[in-house]
């Protein structure tokens, strides 16, 4: 197995703000070739300021450039060059993704790889040392499998994936172009399916569908999506699930929505899209939730949600409004219960 280097990547400013239509202040021709925190800064890098918090870091920092919100004006003197643009978040993005090429990337099949003759591989497909791929698989073109992957039967994965150390991909699962599954990943472990039998055990019952992806779905380490009872358990185009995810059998997730980290989806369950769910949701299962809702974390989601657009918070989830409002009460609640041992005392009720 060979491996390429990729060099680190350097531009000027004035190729940054071509990228990002943003408006220079400073120094046109300043070479970045990193990012860094405004606060850490150093010579050659790129920071960003969005939240205000920070500002008082753009007059010390040693970065070369810092992008800021095009309506910002600075209240002292500043020594890096700025880039004003629209949206930092959507331009620090754009940024970092100048420099994510990884320094180091396989390249070709590792001998101590084991793949069935069946298997249809793709150009320019990397596959790493102790990874296996069993029969009637199907791997795209510039996708990129790290050391001690397994792929079961019949598993489908598109172009230009990257599949990191340790993801396991059970048989009949199929992956779309563009896909990030983290270290770990598990796609199509067995739902959560038992019948009691009558008796004192409770029968399996078997899981006989599949997991499907979609394009550009990015997985964190260590999550998990179970296969369907029957038919598909679905991840639809652009979703992104963090670190400790559990789907489960037969869910569903609409396209661009995003879930933090400890969430976990009961089976059935449907989730629209453009939904943000924060970490630690708990999800009852057979529900639909709308389009567009968003959910703060550690809320707990026990029954559907019918009206898109919506945020909740707490356990059982109600409107997040209303919870505040419901918040602010609970906390008085100590000094409410001695008004009232006040009043019942003074009225002489026992």
């Amino acid at each position: 197995m060979a491996f390429y280097y990729l060099c680190l990547m350097e531009f000027s400013m004035k190729e940054l703000s071509k990228l990002l239509d943003g408006k220079l202040v400073g120094n046109p021709d300043i070479i970045v070739s990193k990012p860094s925190k405004i606060e850490e800064g150093g010579e050659g890098s790129v920071s960003f300021l969005h939240n205000p918090r920070y500002e008082a870091y753009l007059y010390t920092t040693s970065a070369s450039a810092v992008l800021v919100p095009e309506n910002f004006e600075p209240r002292y003197a500043v020594k890096p060059t700025l880039l004003k643009v629209k949206n930092v978040y959507n331009a620090m993005a754009l940024t970092l993704e100048k420099f994510s090429e990884p320094v180091l990337y396989p390249t070709g099949i590792a001998d101590e790889s084991v793949i069935h003759p069946s298997v249809s591989i793709g150009k320019k497909v990397s596959v790493g040392i102790y990874t296996v791929i069993e029969q009637n698989g199907f791997i795209g073109e510039n996708t990129i499998i790290y050391p001690q992957v397994f792929i079961g039967k019949n598993v489908s994965i598109g172009k230009n994936c990257v599949l990191f150390p340790g993801v396991r991909i059970l048989a009949d699962c199929e992956i779309g172009d563009y896909c990030i599954l983290h270290a770990n990943v598990v796609i199509g472990c067995d739902g959560f399916g038992f019948v009691a039998d009558g008796g004192s055990l409770l029968r399996k019952i078997p899981q006989l569908g599949n997991v499907i992806l979609e394009d550009y779905v990015e997985i964190g380490a260590n999550s998990t999506i179970d296969r369907a009872t029957l038919g598909a358990t679905k991840i639809k185009k652009g979703v992104k699930i963090d670190n400790l995810v559990q789907i489960g059998h037969n869910a569903e997730v609409g396209e661009n929505t995003v879930i933090a980290a400890q969430t976990g989806v009961a089976g059935s369950t449907h989730i629209g899209s453009n939904c943000q769910i924060g970490g630690q949701v708990g999800f009852s299962g057979h529900l639909k939730i709308a389009d567009g809702t968003k959910i703060q974390g550690q809320s707990g989601i026990s029954a559907s949600i019918t009206t898109s657009g919506q945020s909740f918070m707490g356990s059982p989830a109600i409107p997040y409004m209303s919870f505040l409002k419901s918040f602010s009460v609970f906390k008085q609640l100590p000094s409410l219960i001695l008004r009232l041992q006040k009043i019942e005392k003074k009225l002489n009720i026992p």
